[in-house]
């Protein structure tokens, strides 16, 4: 049997059982469509890769490319001579990117389940706390006095993830995935067995609301890795800033210095061609590359999960 008339018999089969049958043209002009959207993903990190690696005269005389033109490290040699305070910096972000995310999935997971439950008494006020801090909020200034005065973590590893220990919007996403992924005569079953409520949550529910809880973990992870406010608003001293902080606070000296060098005079002429000579263009790509590197290696890992958490909240038929 040649293949055209094994793909009409598949189509038959299709079309008698109800499925839905996707035309050949259809399906190329499908795959087309998402060749391009992976182009547009992948060709802008490929041209910051090369402009971090190109010469910062020639990336301002001939602008960005796809392919490195007059190769040079100079601008990872800027970045990493500092030698420890980048390695403290990538310290402090994996710690506050772990510990953070950790806390979150963990409060969110709680916070939800109960909410989740329909004999639970309270359900309506506390998912309306939730949903009232999501419109409401205090502004900049109390949160900076609580913060300070209150839970005493300024200035402490604490103030790097501490505030982003809990999400609202996440709490209804979590209730709303519960109710919809966890069967009620599963958790009836396992209290008529004599299960406690606390070995339902952690050995029932929570396996089967991986991929929710996953999803939460990705978005808690990119949104602490890469968070600088709290360093920003809270911390002082230089041994607790973060990467992205740190890496901000050198590209806003690298301008400091290149404007300065422009009114030097010609005195110190050798000092003002040093200074414009700083990498600031190919600075800022190697800064983009060194901090998206973990996260593009940590996605695979939460890949299968988060493809299914895409559908958290769908209606089922």
């Amino acid at each position: 049997m040649s293949t055209e008339s094994r793909s009409i018999n598949v189509n038959r089969s299709a079309r008698k059982h109800g499925m839905n049958v996707i035309p050949a043209y259809a399906n190329v002009i499908m795959h087309i469509v998402l060749l391009i959207g992976c182009a547009c993903s992948v060709l802008p990190l490929l041209m910051i890769i090369s402009a971090s690696l190109t010469e910062n005269k020639t990336l301002e005389m001939q602008g960005y490319s796809f392919l490195p033109r007059n190769v040079t490290f100079s601008a990872y040699n800027y970045l990493f001579r500092l030698g420890s305070f980048v390695g403290i910096a990538y310290r402090n972000t994996i710690v506050a990117t772990v510990l953070g995310t950790f806390i979150c999935v963990l409060t969110v997971g709680l916070y939800a389940y109960p909410l989740s439950r329909k004999d639970f008494r309270f359900t309506s006020f506390f998912t309306f706390i939730s949903f009232f801090t999501m419109l409401f909020s205090g502004g900049i200034v109390p949160f900076y006095i609580m913060c300070t005065q209150f839970l005493k973590i300024s200035d402490t590893i604490f103030a790097l993830f501490l505030p982003a220990g809990f999400s609202a919007f996440w709490v209804i996403v979590m209730r709303t995935f519960y109710k919809t992924n966890v069967p009620d005569e599963i958790v009836e079953s396992a209290r008529i067995d004599g299960a406690s409520e606390w070995r339902i949550l952690f050995q029932i529910v929570m396996p089967l609301a991986l991929p929710g809880l996953a999803t939460v973990a990705l978005f808690s992870t990119i949104s602490l890795w890469n968070n600088f406010f709290y360093c920003l608003l809270l911390i002082k001293d230089q041994q607790l800033y973060t990467l992205q902080y740190m890496i901000f606070s050198m590209l806003q000296n690298i301008q400091f210095l290149k404007m300065a060098a422009a009114n030097l005079g010609a005195a110190a002429a050798g000092t003002a061609i040093a200074l414009s000579n700083l990498p600031s263009e190919s600075f800022r790509m190697a800064m983009a590359v060194v901090t998206i590197g973990p996260i593009i290696v940590a996605y695979p890992f939460f890949q299968r999960f988060y493809m299914k958490g895409l559908t958290i909240g769908a209606l089922k038929s």
